[in-house]
Parts: structure tokens; C-alpha cells; sequence
């Protein structure tokens, strides 16, 4: 067995699918296996997922054992010279697998690797590639330096600041969103910490890799990633786990250091800790009192982009949910065409497009590409999902 790709879910379904069927074209003659494993999801997952992916292994767990939990339970049962750990909530374009796999064949020192990810307007997603914590990384970051001096090998490298975006390149932390791993590496330092329940096993991970005398790189091949859509970021157990696996992460690999170094950065995580639970506060308060702020009221445009039988449909679609929303006709080779397009039609206004393009029609791959060409903060990714008749953006699932 070549590839072992591992996904821990939870009460994702929606995404979960997208994801499984970006992922089987992308596995299209790869020795591959998949697990899912639903971390005891309420939505079910299990029952509507199952009969539509029979050659994909779920396992349902009675308990919610975290991420790392959920992982290292497939992990145990894989075959696979390499494991991959893939997020639910990723699209993964059709050529990245074998690039991965090409790539690991051919590098036999690296124990691990991350890729490009694109936010949801095909900007890239800093995290794609990262530097260990360091208490002086860390401090870097915290007092904006990181974020000031976004290209500096010293103040960002946080966010490897210094590295191209175009070339594979050595990194220190691969992000567990996309974490493609050497099992043999994995036999060597161990399975994912389950002290961390969600947040910092990739950055421990990583680190006992680096440890362990293999390599951590960066290749520059594209999914997407929605960052997170089984959590609320603005939640109270969101900010409390996020905080913690930082303080784990530091107690864990930092821990001997000088106590002139130590209570500072943790003083500092402390501190955030904090400003992160007053806006939490001030957030839920506001909206328990009926406050609105005039960006939750903006819905954004569509445009339906495929062929004359999804539009059709589509226009339906709209018709049944209030959508607003206008179709264009193309062929599959037309693709960045329509989409330079629409592109300038939209020009620099300000208010929020969604761009669905039929996934029957067109590749993952295509459609991520024509995003990242010329990302637009305003403009973000759909895809339409004919067979249920349904479109899936990060804020939004629409019809099925």
C-alpha cells in the first residue's frame, strides 16, 4: 500500500463530502486507502457518508478523542508507506497527491510535508508554511514585528517569511491541515501528542521530526483550506483550546529554559489568552442583545458558472433560497477566461461575490488556479455539486 490518507471529522458532513470526492479524483491510480474517523459528530456524518463512499473506511468513534486522538487511531490500522492527515474541511486539487508522492520518493530524508493552501478568496494562507515557536519567534509575532516585516527572514519567520512561494523549500512546522508524513518516520518518534486535543500537535509533531534527524518542507501545490469550519473561532471553548495546546507546546519543549525567558512568553500567552475572552465576551453579548453590524447584513452575489444544464438548474436554486444571482455558460477549456471575466466586471466594488463553478465541468485544480492568479478579497470560491444540487462556500451550503 503506498498512501494511507487519514481525516478526522466532526459534524462537517457537507464539507466532509466535498472534500472525499475532491480527494478520490485526486487518488485516480494511486495503491491508496482512506479513513474517516467522526469524532462522535451529532449531524450524522456517519449515516449519510457510509453508503456514498463505500471504498472509504469509517470508523465511529463513541467519543470525541480530539484531533490527534482520532488520528492516531487510523494511524494504528494503516498500511500505507506514507500517511497523509488531511482536514475535512479542504479541497484538494487533482494533481497535488501524485506531486506529494513524487516528492517524498525522491527526497528520503524529509520525514514530512506541507502545501500552498488558499484562504476561501485564493489568497494564500500563511500557515502554509511555518517556523517552530521559539520564545524569540514567539515574541516576534506577539508584538507585531512577524506582521510589520512580512518578507524578513529574522521578524517573520513565524510565517517562513523569507522562503519563495513558488519553489519547495525546508520548513519547520507542516500544518495538520495538509500533513503528508513517512510512516517510518512516525515508527521512529511516535504518534501525534494526545495531551494536545485540538491546536499544536502539528507544531509538536513537526518539532520531533526536525528531532529526529529528517527534513520538513513546503511544496508549492494548491488545495483549500476553510480554516477551521468545524470550530467557531469566536467561541469560549475555541479560545480556551487554543491557549492551552500554546502552554502545553511551551511547558512540553521549553520548559528547562531560563526563568528570564520563560515567565514573559508566558505572561504573554496569558495575556492574549485574555484579550482573545473579552472580545469572545464582548461579541456574545452584543449579539445576545440584537446588534447587528452592517457587514452581517451583506449577502453576497452569486454567479453560477458551467454548463446550460447546471444554470438552468441553478436559476431554481436561486429562485427556492432568495438568491441573488446571474449564470454564465463555459466550456471547460474556458475556464480562466470566464474568470478574468468576471473579474473585472466585479472591478474594485466592495460588496461580496460568490463565484460557483460546476464541479462536474471543471477540475478542483483549474478552479483553485484561477482564484490564486488574482485573488480579491470580495470574490470567493463556490463549488456547485450538481448530483445534489448544491453549492458549498465557506459561510454557506446551499439546496441538497
Amino acid at each position: 500500500m503506498k498512501l494511507s490518507v487519514i481525516i478526522v471529522n466532526y459534524n462537517v458532513k457537507y464539507y466532509l463530502e466535498q472534500c472525499l470526492e475532491s480527494l478520490l479524483r485526486a487518488l485516480e491510480g494511486i495503491e491508496a486507502e482512506v479513513f474517516v474517523v467522526d469524532n462522535h459528530s451529532s449531524d450524522g456524518s456517519i449515516a449519510y457518508l457510509r453508503p456514498r463512499f463505500p471504498a472509504v473506511r469509517f470508523i465511529a468513534s463513541a467519543h470525541n478523542l480530539g484531533f490527534a486522538g482520532g488520528n492516531n487511531i487510523a494511524i494504528r490500522q494503516s498500511q500505507g508507506e506514507y500517511i497523509l492527515l488531511l482536514n475535512p474541511d479542504t479541497v484538494v486539487g487533482e494533481d497535488v497527491i501524485r506531486a506529494s508522492l513524487d516528492f517524498m520518493d525522491s527526497h528520503l530524508k524529509a520525514g514530512g510535508h506541507g502545501v500552498e493552501m488558499l484562504n476561501d478568496s485564493g489568497s494564500r494562507a500563511l500557515e502554509s508554511r511555518r517556523g517552530l515557536p521559539s520564545p524569540m519567534v514567539s515574541f516576534y509575532k506577539m508584538v507585531g514585528l512577524c506582521k510589520h516585516f512580512p518578507q524578513s527572514r529574522r521578524f517573520a519567520h513565524y510565517y517562513m517569511g523569507g522562503l519563495s512561494w513558488e519553489v519547495a523549500g525546508q520548513i519547520e512546522v507542516v500544518s495538520g491541515a495538509y500533513c503528508f508524513l513517512r510512516k517510518s518516520a512516525l515508527d521512529q518518534i511516535g504518534l501525534l501528542d494526545e495531551d494536545f486535543f485540538m491546536y499544536g500537535e502539528d507544531v509538536d509533531l513537526s518539532y520531533r521530526l526536525l528531532k529526529g534527524g529528517y527534513e520538513n518542507w513546503y511544496l508549492p501545490v494548491r488545495i483549500l483550506h476553510y480554516k477551521g469550519e468545524s470550530t467557531q473561532k469566536s467561541s469560549f471553548r475555541y479560545v480556551h483550546v487554543f491557549y492551552d495546546a500554546m502552554l502545553i507546546f511551551f511547558r512540553k519543549h521549553y520548559g528547562g529554559m531560563n526563568a528570564l525567558w520563560r515567565l514573559p512568553i508566558k505572561g504573554a500567552i496569558y495575556l492574549k489568552a485574555f484579550a482573545s475572552l473579552m472580545r469572545t465576551t464582548a461579541h456574545a453579548v452584543r449579539k445576545k442583545l440584537g446588534f447587528r453590524t452592517a457587514k452581517s447584513r451583506t449577502y453576497p452575489r452569486y454567479i453560477f458558472v458551467g454548463s446550460e444544464e447546471m444554470t438552468l438548474a441553478c436559476q431554481q436554486l436561486a429562485a427556492d433560497n432568495a438568491l441573488t444571482a446571474e449564470y454564465r455558460i463555459a466550456e471547460q477549456d474556458e475556464l480562466m477566461k470566464i474568470h478574468d471575466e468576471i473579474l473585472q466586471q466585479i472591478g474594485r466594488q466592495s460588496k461580496p461575490y460568490c463565484v460557483a463553478y460546476d464541479t462536474s465541468r471543471f477540475r478542483y485544480q483549474d478552479i483553485l488556479n484561477a482564484f490564486a492568479r488574482q485573488p480579491n478579497g470580495n470574490v470567493h470560491i463556490g463549488f456547485y455539486h450538481p448530483k445534489d444540487n448544491r453549492v458549498i462556500t465557506m459561510t454557506e451550503i446551499i439546496g441538497g
